[in-house]
């Protein structure tokens, strides 16, 4: 009894102190940019990602117990309504708490590594593993304060889940059985696409179950009350039937029947359509194409936004090594402990999902390297813990793991302090959304591309086409083209996607069963149009634009949110909407190159990356090319903020224009096509067509206009 107190005190310790140390080094980013001013809003910093202010408009949202129709706010997103009851219980304000929750929630991650260590009987390489495992690469740059996002229990529910499994499978306790089903109930409403990691779990037990302990019926209890935790079904049906299996489990007379029930939960999760979530993850991320055509209709082809997420592109492997372990010798020696250590206690074989999950990046993209994170730490701990007994003294005993210990976590406590990510708004954009705020009314929309969208709908409280969840290639090509083709056109589909998104909602609320029954198919809004205006190929609809054109009846103002950091994006934005709608070919990408990097020598500007721009015969050397230019435009903001701006005419048949904006000792380099579009005429040289749109704030920062047809 004494001896199970004394390990009961060294893991609660492990506990405190590795918790501890996975705070403190989150602070560090704290530190470093505490004071400046441009990080803050409300007497505190903003989060420093995109995402998070979909879960933050939720959770504002609920508190007000305020929001419009059709606004897709998050009020139904688990991290919405746990932050709301922080927000409720805790004396802290709203910012503070979206701020550090990342931090205090990722950093339980060391208590499920420390209890699977327990139980292994190696409460020290539990703690070393859990200090690796919460300041490794891609775990911190997840869950550091402000990355206010739901990775910051993504990885701590499996873990716990990995506990509860492993608990079960060696002592065959009733209780392991619940606590499973619990944890994949808690993880589903989390996380709704946690599908294929629990699949992943179940399928791993099954095969142990067949090969290795085949009679044991504790094995397929486990299965079936997974199972029945994983349906395709309401989140409350499933916690009945989860109770329901384990009181029957728990009563011995009902045993002849678990092959049965087993049955049942297997056949209920495939036609409760359990296993298209899996399959459509896996089309998502791993079979994923350039551009992707609609399966009805006139079968548009649109581009596909995973070719540009960078967190799902290929990653090479001192990148996926370092993400994972934090250097390239950590991840060799983890794999070979953990081999090692699968080879002591089989039981870690159940860890084999995360592992493969975190593989997964090498097809899927770096997002998915954060799964192997804390199975991995557990392979170089061990190797760690077993150096001390190669020492030939009890100091060395001590010493040797103490600092093998401090060489695998140097890289990692190097990375977090490089790691300087900026806030996703500055205080001064932010200004500008709160003013718009004040303008625009709720049910009124803003068009800006989807990095923008959640922040927008937070900070003004407007409704938005596009955003960090809602950018499929249906729905960014009409803003894709709005931002990318001239004014006229571009307000002409302005009007049209915000008056057709309006009315697809109208049509889903009247259609609500016969839709959920698949008895009625959604057409895209560029679809419905081409159809309504008498078209029957998209790409005559488009070009029908340039031509007076009658709009459906305006029910709603339409804002248009122009920020200055999109010029970086630009060529990605305009990909969207450069491709050919029938046959799904991509036409010509407009020339445009974008430079802060630049030195002048004599009468050329080397603009770096072979190109240069010869002044005094005002010709851009593209590489060999040589290219007249048409315009050389310089801008400037006086000491009021007003933007002045010189335009040389320097040959009219000239093939490409140089754009310097002098306030951000920037170049631009763009052909007409690009010149002419919505955003540069709009953003960076504020000349707007005065019977189409209005200036409503225009700063340095951002530029917004409010569409007037």
């Amino acid at each position: 009894m004494n001896a199970m107190t004394q390990e009961t005190k060294r893991t609660l310790i492990y506990i405190a102190l590795a918790f501890a140390f996975s705070i403190a080094l989150r602070m560090i980013w704290f530190y470093q940019f505490s004071g400046y001013e441009p990080f803050y809003h409300n007497a505190q910093f903003m989060i420093n990602t995109n995402d998070g202010y979909y879960f933050a408009e939720g959770a504002r949202d609920l508190l007000s117990g305020v929001h419009q129709e059709n606004d897709l706010s998050a009020l139904e997103s688990a991290a919405s309504q746990l932050t709301a009851f922080f927000a409720f219980i805790l004396p802290f304000s709203f910012e503070s708490i979206i701020l550090f929750m990342p931090a205090v929630l990722s950093s339980l991650i060391v208590v499920p590594i420390i209890l699977i260590a327990k139980n292994l009987d190696n409460l020290e390489m539990g703690f070393i593993a859990a200090l690796l495992a919460s300041i490794t690469h891609s775990y911190y740059n997840r869950t550091m304060i402000g990355y206010y996002d739901t990775d910051m229990l993504n990885i701590v529910l499996p873990m716990f889940l990995l506990w509860s499994i492993i608990w079960a499978i060696r002592t065959n306790e009733d209780k392991y059985l619940l606590i499973t089903a619990l944890d994949i109930l808690v993880y589903r409403w989390w996380y709704p696409q946690s599908y294929s990691l629990e699949f992943a779990f179940f399928g791993l037990i099954l095969f142990y179950a067949l090969v290795w302990d085949r009679k044991n019926l504790y094995n397929y209890k486990l299965l079936a009350i997974m199972m029945f935790a994983m349906v395709g079904l309401e989140g409350y049906i499933r916690a009945l039937l989860v109770l329901g299996a384990f009181f029957i489990f728990t009563k011995e007379k009902f045993d002849r029947y678990i092959y049965y029930i087993l049955g049942v939960s297997i056949v209920l999760f495939f036609i409760s359509g359990g296993f298209n979530p899996i399959w459509s993850q896996l089309k998502g991320y791993v079979f994923k194409d350039a551009v992707t055509a609609a399966d009805t209709g006139l079968k548009l082809h649109f581009y596909s936004v995973m070719q540009t997420v960078r967190e799902a592109g290929h990653i090479p492997f001192e990148t996926f090594a370092s993400r994972i372990s934090g250097h390239v010798v950590t991840f060799v020696l983890s794999v070979g402990g953990f081999i090692y250590l699968a080879y002591k206690h089989r039981v870690m074989l159940f860890a084999l999902p995360l592992i493969g999950l975190g593989f997964l990046a090498y097809v899927g993209g770096l997002r998915f390297t954060i799964y192997a994170v804390p199975v991995l730490a557990f392979g170089v701990a061990f190797l760690i813990v077993q150096s001390a007994q190669f020492m030939p003294t009890p100091r060395l005993k001590f010493l040797a793991p103490l600092l093998l210990t401090l060489l695998a976590l140097v890289p990692n406590i190097t990375h977090i302090q490089n790691y300087k990510v900026p806030t996703v708004f500055q205080a001064d954009e932010v200004k500008v959304l709160e003013k718009l705020h004040a303008e625009a009314k709720r049910e009124d929309y803003v068009v800006a591309w989807w990095d923008y969208g959640y922040p927008i709908r937070y900070y003004s409280d407007v409704k938005t086409l596009i955003d960090g969840g809602k950018h499929s290639g249906d729905v960014n090509f009409p803003v894709s083209f709005m931002l990318t083709n001239p004014q006229d056109v571009a307000a002409k589909m302005a009007r049209l996607d915000v008056e057709y998104t309006e009315k697809t909602f109208a049509f889903v609320k009247e259609n609500k069963e016969r839709i959920k029954d698949k008895n009625l198919t959604i057409f895209s809004n560029i679809e419905q149009m081409t159809k309504e205006y008498g078209f029957n190929d998209t790409n005559d609809f488009l070009l029908s634009l340039q031509t007076e054109v009658e709009l459906p009846k305006k029910t709603r103002d339409i804002y248009f949110y122009l920020p200055m950091r999109m010029t970086d994006i630009y060529p990605t934005v305009e990909m969207f909407s450069n491709i050919d709608l029938i046959s799904g070919e991509m036409k010509k990408r407009s020339f445009f190159y974008v430079t802060k990097s630049f030195k002048q020598e004599g009468n050329n500007i080397n603009l770096n990356q072979g190109v240069v721009f010869d002044l005094q015969n005002t010709i851009v050397s593209i590489g060999n090319q040589k290219v007249p230019v048409k315009r050389f435009v310089q801008t400037a903001y006086d000491k009021n903020n007003k933007l002045t701006k010189s335009i040389q005419m320097a040959n009219p048949a000239g093939d490409v224009n140089v754009v310097y904006m002098s306030n951000y000792n920037t170049f631009l380099v763009l052909d007409e096509k690009a010149y002419n579009s919505l955003y540069i005429q709009l953003a960076v040289l504020e000349e707007y067509d005065k019977m189409l749109f209005e200036e409503v704030l225009l700063t340095p920062q951002a530029k917004v206009y409010k569409l007037k047809i």
